[in-house]
């Protein structure tokens, strides 16, 4: 992970933790993008990771929100903006999806 997906990562998981909706999300990087998931428990009893919605980073200080469909593939959104905007956004338009 370069050092600007490592500072957006640690920026992200701090916005995480001091919400109460989104407190417990896990927060993964992968390429240019930061995934918010829960852990769920599958039928086997194992703990399975459960992708709610990602961020992509546009350029600069820029996110773009996706939010994963229930076919598994990530479909964009409308929001755009900085990392602060978009967990505001999460916590409010997206609430039903990042409830524990």
């Amino acid at each position: 992970m370069n050092a600007v997906m490592t500072r957006a990562h640690s920026e992200l998981q701090a916005l995480v933790e001091e919400r109460a909706l989104t407190t417990g999300m896990s927060v993964r990087a992968r390429g240019q993008s930061l995934t918010l998931g829960r852990t769920e428990t599958g039928p086997d009893g194992h703990a399975i990771p459960d992708d709610r919605v990602r961020l992509t980073r546009l350029g600069g200080c820029t996110w773009g929100l996706s939010v994963k469909r229930h076919t598994g593939r990530w479909e964009r959104t409308p929001f755009s903006g900085s990392m602060p905007e978009m967990h505001e956004t999460i916590c409010t338009f997206m609430q039903h999806l990042v409830t524990p």
